[in-house]
């Protein structure tokens, strides 16, 4: 397992966590082991945005034991009172509701309280005038909530949230079919949402990525906006590569799932090279690097993909990004100008100009 240090905290959080939306599919007994292996096999984060109740009771037995060592992001808004989900902005709904997942996951703290599944400017405004992020700030000071997070697939309410500078984590929707433009959670084009990763990183809030996957659909051909299937290894790599991100959450059904899912870590580089996308992404993607390091073996031993994230995060306002530039053994003034990356680059970036560029902004 891999992990990556929260900004805002002193977590480690693996790369690879577990969402709960599929799990409720296999028996209680089922889940339980599940989970076990998973905490066995060094997976410590854990959404608790279930489509049913069931498997909150089995979660608290298999963590019982090991509480301290996994971090469970729960839902202000999430209600489970019928036995399967429920969106809420009640707040005395939203307590009831928090109180019986804590009770089921035999826990009395909460390491990422989340605002749920905030959408539209209206349920924003509609959270801020019943209290709820009163509530979660609340708890936070108490000790009660670890880490204050938001859910969203909108690019421009997230920035809303970020601009109140509560947030420590952000659960978004990040794969190929989202960012560029395909699918029901496709909100906002290529440049917006790559500018809230950015901003993410460059603020220090983590995020953690739903719906890698686009709920199955990129994994097949028939149902997959381009037209052809990616892997999941693909999918989870892309996430990983994206600004500000610290763990994937796929949601998985049974022990099968979850080691399938755990081989990303045996798989060769090219299982995971997603540079495919570059032939089906639309045009206003072309010219822009996503740092899939395609472009490597560099002649000259320049990381391109990381060159270009510290300089897009530098931009953004990143403080540290220009100090991690600068410990580069090997830097964009290196650039020999041979035109190999340009020719391997799936996005035509033309990485040539763009290491003088760089070399320009940084000062060398």
């Amino acid at each position: 397992m891999e992990y990556r240090k929260l900004p805002k905290g002193s977590e480690q959080i693996s790369v690879l966590g577990l969402g709960t939306s599929s799990i409720q599919a296999s028996s209680e007994k089922e889940i339980e082991e599940t989970v076990t292996l998973a905490v066995e096999k060094g997976i410590n984060y854990f959404d608790m945005a279930s489509s049913e109740a069931k498997p909150f009771a089995a979660y608290g037995r298999a963590m019982s034991g090991v509480r301290d060592k996994v971090y469970f992001q729960i839902h202000f808004g999430a209600n489970y009172e019928t036995g399967t989900y429920g969106w809420t902005t009640n707040l005395d709904t939203i307590k009831r509701s928090v109180d019986w997942q804590l009770k089921a996951l035999q826990t009395d703290y909460i390491d990422f309280g989340f605002i749920h599944c905030i959408d539209e400017e209206a349920d924003l405004q509609k959270i801020e005038k019943t209290g709820i992020i009163r509530y979660i700030q609340e708890l936070k000071s108490q000790g009660t909530v670890r880490h204050i997070g938001l859910s969203s697939h909108t690019p421009s309410l997230a920035e809303k949230v970020l601009d109140m500078g509560i947030l420590d984590m952000l659960m978004f929707s990040i794969n190929p079919g989202y960012d560029y433009h395909h699918g029901d959670y496709a909100i906002g084009g290529v440049d917006e949402r790559m500018e809230l990763y950015r901003r993410c990183e460059a603020e220090g809030v983590g995020i953690s990525v739903m719906k890698a996957f686009s709920g199955g659909q990129l994994l097949n051909a028939k149902t997959s906006p381009f037209g052809k299937a990616l892997t999941e290894f693909q999918c989870i790599q892309y996430a990983l590569d994206k600004p500000g991100v610290i763990t994937v959450l796929p949601g998985i059904r049974n022990k099968a799932d979850l080691l399938s899912i755990l081989d990303f870590f045996g798989a060769a580089e090219s299982e995971k090279d997603y540079s495919v996308i570059g032939s089906f992404a639309p045009q206003d993607a072309e010219g822009k690097c996503v740092y899939c390091n395609h472009c490597q073996p560099c002649p000259a031993g320049l990381d391109v993909g990381l060159i270009n994230k510290y300089y897009d995060l530098s931009k953004a306002g990143d403080l540290l990004a220009k100090s991690h530039y600068e410990n580069l053994a090997v830097k964009a003034d290196s650039c020999i100008q041979c035109g190999h990356c340009n020719k391997r680059c799936p996005f035509h970036v033309d990485q040539t100009a763009r290491m003088k560029e760089i070399s320009l902004f940084f000062g060398k």
